[in-house]
């Protein structure tokens, strides 16, 4: 029997809460795998088995669970029934030696683990009776420092479980355990990202995106919709907003001082995405900001764009580099879309020396020349809905 055998690691300190941890865990992966027909998913022993379907393709299995948040790692391992009382492990080599047998390697190493401690073989026990036979069985030498393969063992009540590979996991804690947030994202590199870490932590993500249109095309959207299709591998259903922010811009181009344009442009965008927020039952807005990294991302200029939302303002990437955040992107797979060329709302109009130092009280004399709340109301009745579900 076929199977994948799933590891966590933070939700095995959950205490009281664990079983809903783990329970929420086990509801993600028969989402991830719903097309695929697989008929059960277990919770055992701080571990959880999924069972395979005969015709199951391993590359899609092992693509789905990889983008399961909670997942430390996992085995797609293979299954051979255990007698407790008196466990004979000479079936448990012959498949373990016959599963080797179109592998191309050396040296090897074996190692077990026994979740049952009732067993009468130790770990140890195992490791060399199962490694002597599978000497004997290949010709292969034993290397339990630097070996070309290792056989992972598992060791439950009634069965034993072997693979040859571990595959690791996003970590983290499963989707829907901490509540909903609302994530302002741009078809650039750090925005999903940003949005990622959330969903990383538990969070449901809901996508805001700001458009410059009607002044530019619609180039920023269609990569923004490739980039939330993306990110909804990891969630399963996502809703996605696109506000028409052109005219918006226009307007605060024309009755406010230039130098302060990409600060007030960002003050307007967190009032409408937290309004839209609201609306949709989120519990904080999440950016891409990282210090420093540009004009609009000073401290001061960080502060004074904050104060614009009443709801918690999240910034995941605050400390990290550009580096960093660009290696990430491309783990996740977001990377070759975010560097795309396109037309993005923030760049419009910029002018040649944005304020970096922008105190609170000039920026509320600059705001008594816009009407905020038609502007808001505005960016919100022509907010373009679309919705997006993983597996398709």
């Amino acid at each position: 029997m076929r199977c994948a055998i799933v590891h966590y690691h933070e939700l095995a300190l959950k205490g009281r809460n664990r079983d809903y941890f783990e329970q929420r865990l086990v509801s993600n992966i028969q989402l991830a795998l719903k097309d695929l027909g697989i008929k059960r998913v277990e919770n055992l022993r701080s571990r959880i088995r999924v069972l395979l379907p005969p015709n199951s393709s391993a590359e899609v299995i092992r693509d789905r669970l990889t983008r399961v948040c909670g997942i430390a790692n996992f085995s797609l391992a293979h299954t051979v029934a255990l007698n407790l009382a008196s466990p004979n492990l000479d079936e448990l080599s012959a498949a373990i030696i016959e599963e080797l047998r179109s592998k191309s390697f050396s040296t090897f190493r074996v190692t077990a683990k026994r979740a049952d401690k009732r067993l009468s073989l130790t770990s140890m026990d195992v490791e060399r009776t199962v490694g002597a036979a599978v000497c004997k069985g290949t010709d292969k030498t034993v290397s339990l420092k630097d070996p070309d393969l290792t056989v992972y063992i598992e060791l439950l009540t009634k069965d034993a479980y072997f693979s040859v590979e571990k595959i690791q996991g996003p970590g983290g804690l499963p989707v829907g355990v901490s509540g909903k947030v609302a994530c302002l994202i741009s078809g650039g590199i750090d925005s999903p990202v940003a949005a990622y870490r959330m969903i990383k932590r538990g969070c449901r993500a809901l996508f805001i995106h700001f458009s410059g249109r009607p002044l530019v095309s619609r180039d920023s959207e269609d990569k923004v919709h490739e980039l939330v299709q993306n990110l909804t591998a990891y969630l399963y259903d996502s809703r996605l907003y696109v506000i028409p922010f052109g005219e918006i811009q226009r307007e605060i181009v024309l009755n406010t001082p230039a130098p302060f344009r990409v600060v007030l442009y960002r003050r307007m965008m967190l009032r409408i995405a937290e309004e839209l927020a609201r609306k949709e039952q989120c519990w904080g807005l999440v950016t891409g900001d990282s210090l420093g990294q540009v004009a609009s991302q000073t401290p001061e200029n960080l502060s004074v764009v904050e104060e614009a939302a009443e709801l918690p303002l999240l910034r995941p990437l605050i400390g990290m580099d550009k580096l960093e955040i660009t290696d990430e992107a491309k783990r996740i797979g977001t990377y070759d879309t975010s560097i795309e060329p396109d037309q993005d709302c923030c760049k419009l109009f910029t002018p040649p020396h944005p304020s970096t130092k922008t105190r609170i009280d000039d920026l509320r004399k600059i705001e008594r020349a816009l009407d905020i709340t038609r502007l808001v109301k505005q960016g919100i009745d022509k907010a373009e809905l679309s919705e997006f579900t993983f597996p398709a």
